[in-house]
């Protein structure tokens, strides 16, 4: 894997330290996650975030574990890091710190006190609510050191109050129970019992939401550590309290072991490949009902249509083609009316994407394509066929097939289908009524994709053939712009008119979406060099393509500040390194190199979600990265692009 390294010069600058983060996830959608300089920046971050029902319902536990060097001299030094709404950063132990490295996926710091050389390394234990964090005396004479635990119980979206009631702790052998719900075991545990209040999280201002929050420091651990490699190890679990995890070492040993076999088992041709297949694991996670996928750390759940997008590099390119089948065969039992369930962040299962279904044919046959699993697509194709069916008769949310060309249409009042979804104040920011590019692009690939797997089933595809012809030819006539790229809407409703009025038009505002009508398996068109150098020119940024090009009216550059605005530029101009995937494919198809497309994103692989690709970034240079440090689609799609 890549080396992730950090020096003094960046662990003991404030800023430089806070805005990169470390993720260790438990498999089952909870998570260990933090910064470099150890300060909390996110309400969602901690050492121990359990999940819920449902990958998006997870609840902060223990939030941090300040540790304190007892010096022979009688010094006591801090090496923790909070930030308080008075505007203190105390303590201030990212000062000392010499290093921070991940190893293997597991972060690790080193402080420096002197000659004294305190070691910190972490890791979940993976399928299980667990965390062990274990530290280790280096260098220096025997000294004390002190673990101050600090936590809460409360939904990772939310914060807590001092005001309420305390935190209730049950006392149990080395350490507490607390609220009931996790547990805190390490020696020489002292209980204490009360709030710190006004604790301040920089990117949740920053992010317009509530920053501050109090924290209940439930206790100390402590222990001396007489000479180089002795330990204290801290362990904090979820469900199953009676059940004492195995030491914290031997947590971290297996977490290691088992991140280099996920390594070894996705066959990583080079470094670079070998960091994304670590990242890739991140996302897939076992929940109740099977294998499922987080869009993305920390406050994503799961969407179906991320799962779709992200399906070939997280499952066939890593050597988990079975789980993934699983996966399929789990979310074919959700479609209804020809339509995939959206199961949303608030638990409720949704209809209300006109592309997702469309991904989820595209997964299912590169499935087929890549593992040679006929069984599968011969078990799945009366559904897939029936989505077919559902689309030509027309479905939820005025998503039929128009019998005048043959292309798919979409639309109602106040909704917004495609993956450009984003809304402010319940009013869609990019509306796409009508027959959307990559919509259509999809489907004819659908269409063709089902089409080989009732051949190869035995079965007749004349019908399915038909279709498809006729909607290639109707893509063809009606997609080109004079301008030399695609349209990305035709026939959508006037902007003086009301859905549904007498008045259309055709959308030519350059955006990325008319990628996927060169890129897919069975595009419906041919690359174009020369669309390909508009796209290039005006969407091309070192960490991916904008969704729209800064020379179009309605550009927004700056993926920032309150929801409503950084709802507003979602898709106006805001980076999205997921597209890297078919704009590589169209490149490669037309003939032109790829090699330096990846550049950019390789680098930033340790700027922000350390070992990760982050979900968008500003538009305008230099391109700061923002929404979720760690995003299942844009590392699906590097991963498999560059291969």
């Amino acid at each position: 894997m890549i080396e992730i390294r950090y020096g003094s010069q960046v662990c003991g600058e404030l800023t430089s330290a806070a805005s990169r983060e470390w993720l260790v996830p438990d498999g089952l959608g909870g998570f260990a996650m933090g910064t470099v300089g150890g300060l909390r920046t996110r309400r969602y971050h901690g050492l121990l975030v359990v999940p819920g029902a449902t990958p998006a319902s997870r609840t902060v536990g223990l939030a941090s574990l300040d540790p304190a060097v007892l010096l022979p001299s009688g010094a006591r030094v801090r090496l923790g890091a909070h930030e308080w709404v008075s505007g203190d950063v105390d303590p201030r132990g990212f000062e000392l710190l010499e290093r921070f490295d991940l190893a293997d996926g597991l972060p690790r710091w080193r402080w420096r006190v002197g000659d004294v050389v305190i070691e910190r390394e972490l890791a979940m234990l993976p399928g299980r609510s667990c965390v062990a964090v274990v530290h280790r005396l280096v260098s220096g004479p025997p000294v004390e050191l002190e673990l101050a635990a600090a936590g809460t119980w409360r939904d990772a979206h939310g914060e807590r109050r001092g005001d309420g009631p305390p935190l209730r702790m049950d006392p149990v052998d080395r350490g507490a129970v607390i609220e009931g719900a996790y547990r805190l075991s390490g020696p020489g545990w002292s209980p204490q019992g009360h709030w710190w209040r006004g604790v301040y999280h920089r990117e949740e201002a920053a992010r317009g939401l509530h920053p501050d929050e109090d924290l209940w420091y439930a206790g100390q651990f402590r222990d001396t550590l007489h000479r180089p490699g002795d330990t204290l190890s801290v362990l904090a679990w979820a469900t199953d309290l009676e059940q004492e995890p195995p030491p914290g070492p031997q947590v971290v040993a297996a977490a290691r072991h088992r991140n280099r076999q996920v390594v070894a088992a996705a066959r990583p041709a080079d470094a670079v490949e070998a960091t994304l297949a670590l990242a890739a694991d991140a996302f897939v996670v076992r929940t109740a009902t099977g294998p499922d996928v987080v869009a993305g750390y920390p406050w994503f759940g799961a969407w179906s249509r991320d799962t779709m997008i992200s399906y070939e590099g997280l499952f066939l390119r890593t050597g988990r083609a079975d789980l993934g089948r699983e996966l399929l065969r789990s979310y074919a039992a959700t479609l209804s009316e020809g339509m995939l369930a959206n199961t949303a962040d608030t638990g409720r299962v949704e209809y209300n994407t006109v592309d997702g279904t469309l991904w989820f044919l595209h997964a299912v046959s590169r499935h087929v394509t890549v593992t040679g699993d006929t069984d599968l697509g011969d078990e799945l194709l009366p559904a897939l066929r029936a989505v077919v069916d559902a689309h030509v008769a027309g479905t939820r949310y005025g998503i039929a097939v128009d019998p005048a060309d043959g292309l798919l249409t979409c639309g109602a009042p106040g909704a917004a289908l495609t993956w450009m979804d984003a809304r402010v104040y319940g009013v869609p920011v990019t509306p796409r009524h009508g027959k959307p590019v990559e919509v259509n692009a999809l489907w004819i690939n659908g269409v063709a994709g089902i089409a080989e797997l009732a051949e190869l089933a035995g079965q007749d595809a004349d019908e399915l053939h038909r279709l498809h012809d006729r909607a290639v030819k109707a893509f063809r006539d009606r997609f080109p712009t004079p301008a030399g790229w695609l349209h990305d809407v035709v026939d959508a409703p006037a902007p003086a008119y009301p859905l549904g009025g007498a008045a259309h038009h055709d959308d030519d505002l350059l955006r990325p979406n008319q990628l996927l009508a060169w890129s897919l398996p069975f595009a419906p068109m041919e690359p174009d060099a020369g669309a390909l150098g508009h796209l290039g020119a005006g969407l091309l940024t070192p960490l991916g393509p904008r969704s729209l090009s800064p020379d179009c009216p309605g550009f927004l550059g700056r993926h920032r500040g309150g929801p409503a605005e950084r709802d507003t530029a979602y898709h106006q101009g805001t980076v999205w390194p997921w597209l890297i995937g078919p704009y590589a494919d169209a490149v490669r198809r037309a003939g032109l190199p790829v090699d330096d497309l990846f550049t950019g994103l390789e680098a930033h692989l340790s700027e922000y979600g350390l070992g990760s690709v982050s979900e968008t970034a500003d538009g305008t240079a230099p391109h700061t990265a923002t929404g979720c440090p760690f995003q299942a689609w844009s590392v699906a799609e590097l991963l498999r692009v560059r291969r």
